[in-house]
């Protein structure tokens, strides 16, 4: 039986996931914060083994040594990248790019998906959940911190591109509502766009989170995987001809400068 995915809300737009094994064994994806991750497991009576954390930055490994002060033989995995620059604090494995492994009776293989930092990687389960971080948002995509637009196009297109539509996609911040304001400046006829701002909206009124989406719907209505669309092509002031991690560049800059 595949695991179950717990949500935790931290900070004001910040997500962990915990995974939930049949024997009460859990492992979190990213670490923002301990306090809120302890008393979960207290609660419900959890054994914490693994973090899988995404990438490195501090409201994702930011729990680290306090968690693994308090469960001392918990494993933390992370990417090799960030293992090879000891930017991930207790990390006890280093994964690659198609790397397999299995916890809790599900097979997940390791994605590198650098972009939003070059150590970035993401974890796509057997039974289609993918923890992509902070790489791809709902409407949405990461800031390019370290790596570049041709780097995080491929990310996009070639490798989370790839995956099966229906695959359910976490990523780690409540930013749809900012991601859906820029997209509908660049992509306003867009229908699905339309339709889903109304749905975020009243989710947000009510508090409800928009995480986790479809990789088949955010292909109808993100912006930064329709860079090849007629209408983002248009908006970035690009032709047919302009490859398209140069399109990708144009709107993640427009989206860095957008304060709609």
């Amino acid at each position: 039986m595949p695991f179950g995915v717990v949500q935790v809300p931290v900070w004001s737009d910040n997500y962990a996931y915990l995974l939930i094994g049949e024997d009460g064994d859990c492992a979190l994806v990213d670490s923002p914060e301990a306090a809120p991750i302890l008393e979960l497991l207290a609660e419900r009576g959890l054994r914490l083994t693994h973090i899988f954390n995404t990438h490195h930055h501090p409201d994702h490994i930011g729990a680290n040594a306090e968690l693994a002060e308090c469960h001392p033989d918990l494993e933390i995995w992370g990417g090799v990248y960030d293992s090879d620059h000891s930017r991930i604090p207790g990390q006890t494995r280093a994964l690659r790019h198609q790397e397999s492994f299995s916890w809790a009776g599900s097979n997940c293989q390791v994605l590198e998906i650098p972009g939003h930092t070059l150590g970035h990687i993401a974890y796509a389960w057997d039974n289609g959940a993918v923890f992509v971080g902070d790489t791809l948002f709902v409407g949405g995509c990461g800031r390019l911190f370290e790596g570049t637009p041709q780097m995080m196009e491929h990310s996009l297109y070639s490798v989370l591109g790839a995956l099966p539509g229906d695959s359910l996609l976490y990523c780690a911040h409540e930013y749809t509502e900012a991601n859906l304001r820029f997209a509908r400046s660049v992509d306003g006829d867009n229908a699905p766009l339309l339709s889903l701002c109304d749905e975020v909206s009243h989710a947000r009124r009510e508090q409800r989170p928009t995480v986790p989406s479809l990789l088949s719907d955010e292909r109808q209505y993100n912006p930064f995987l329709r860079c090849d669309s007629e209408a983002i092509r248009r908006a970035t002031g690009a032709s047919s001809q302009t490859p398209r991690h140069e399109v990708f560049g144009i709107l993640r800059s427009m989206k860095d400068r957008f304060r709609g």
